[in-house]
């Protein structure tokens, strides 16, 4: 029994997905008995199914895909959200299975197509949404249900683990990390969604949604991203025995979840420290396995295209076999978000500052009135000939004394002379 395929979406992704199933169709047919077969492409352009032999099948309408009784399976890689969202739904509609890496739209409307797939016995799938190639979402959903987890984190983004690199290795501004990163096409002309933790935010609510079996939202989730951060701050984590990542965080306790996105420093000797270039790597704790770690290429073609390969074949067995997905939504509980301000962790505080008598006093009877306690205070050096940058680490404190420190030190009279940072600490 053939395993009718529609495709909507030819970019990257889509490419990849196309070659992959030229390479593999005969291994697929021999070692697994799936006989796919792409019936409808649908892209904005048609070069590209022109190039690899589709040009028959193609259409501008993906309505032809939707309306198309024959077509068991819709494979959806155009992004975004509207216009994805009504392919999708259409389709579940239809009683067709889906295949999407469509991260943001899962992080923000995955509760609604969810509900439309068990309504019509249908079957969505998103491995790809997540970590490009890294399989996290299916063992998260299969190999670790025996597990209540208690964390899941990890560097998701490879855009900005690519500039922390640089910028940590070969002490870079963040602008010309930026660039370099541009050249190379690892980041857009608007890197927006990358560099201001936007990207890392879809996937870790996406992520924590499965860990925690409750609806968290891309809303729920705090983003920070790495703008503000400069050579001078990696080299002081450098030597504090620490590196900087943008981490995705998602943790349970009895409180509630904390979902955040931020700069974070964490010991050189934490396995997501060795994690550098455009590579991606997601922890997760359980209670009765213990720590793992999932490491690999989280963009690109081949990446991305092989984990939405995976999830195709996966539902186009359960097409063959007349059966229903496995395993649907599982968000069955609803806990709280705690809110970010009463967040408790340790602080890193660089503040570029007049290089004047009495300043560090005024900045230390802020910190005093907040109860924020100090562990060290280092002043790392001149910016010019009359600012100083001065880094404070505090011990456990709590994210609204933190701001409040913040917002009271820019307000001193003739203190600060630039942008502070705030990096988190993760022990």
């Amino acid at each position: 029994m053939a395993v009718s395929v529609g495709l909507v979406g030819t970019g990257t992704v889509g490419r990849g997905f196309l070659e992959i199933l030229a390479k593999h169709y005969d291994d697929f047919l021999r070692h697994y008995h799936i006989d796919l077969q792409v019936t409808r492409v649908c892209s904005r352009r048609n070069d590209v199914a022109c190039e690899l032999g589709f040009s028959n099948v193609f259409t501008y309408d993906f309505h032809d895909i939707l309306n198309d009784t024959s077509i068991d399976l819709v494979v959806e890689l155009i992004g975004g959200v509207d216009d994805a969202f009504d392919i999708i739904a259409g389709a579940l509609q239809a009683g067709k299975s889906v295949v999407t890496a469509n991260k943001a739209l899962m992080a923000q409307r995955g509760k609604e197509l969810f509900a439309l797939a068990h309504e019509h016995k249908a079957e969505l799938a998103f491995e790809a949404s997540v970590g490009g190639g890294i399989p996290i979402i299916g063992p998260m959903k299969h190999a670790l249900i025996s597990n209540e987890i208690s964390c899941v984190m990890g560097i998701v983004n490879g855009t900005t683990n690519f500039m922390l690199t640089c910028m940590a290795e070969q002490n870079l501004s963040y602008d010309q990390a930026l660039q370099i990163a541009q050249q190379k096409g690892y980041a857009e002309a608007d890197p927006s969604a990358d560099v201001d933790g936007l990207d890392a935010a879809a996937k870790i609510a996406i992520l924590s949604s499965i860990a925690f079996n409750t609806r968290i939202t891309l809303s729920d989730v705090y983003a920070q991203g790495i703008r503000a951060l400069t050579p001078l701050d990696l080299e002081a984590a450098r030597d504090m025995g620490y590196c900087v990542k943008l981490l995705a965080i998602g943790r349970r306790s009895e409180a509630g979840i904390e979902v955040r996105v931020h700069p974070t420093m964490i010991p050189r000797s934490h396995a997501l420290a060795s994690v550098k270039g455009v590579y991606n790597a997601v922890y997760v704790v359980g209670d009765a396995v213990g720590d793992l770690m999932f490491y690999g290429e989280g963009a690109g073609s081949g990446a991305a295209a092989s984990a939405v390969m995976g999830d195709v074949l996966e539902c186009a067995r359960h097409i063959q076999g007349n059966v229903r997905s496995f395993v649907g939504c599982t968000c069955s509980d609803t806990l709280p978000i705690i809110a970010m301000s009463q967040l408790e962790t340790k602080y890193y505080l660089r503040f570029p500052v007049v290089d004047s008598p009495g300043v560090l006093a005024s900045m230390a009877s802020v910190f005093a009135q907040h109860n924020v306690s100090i562990y060290s205070v280092v002043q790392r050096g001149k910016k010019d000939k009359d600012t100083v940058e001065v880094v404070y680490v505090t011990h456990q404190a709590r994210e609204q004394d933190i701001m409040a420190v913040v917002e009271e030190v820019a307000a001193l009279p003739d203190c600060l002379r630039g942008t502070p940072a705030l990096i988190r600490v993760e022990d």
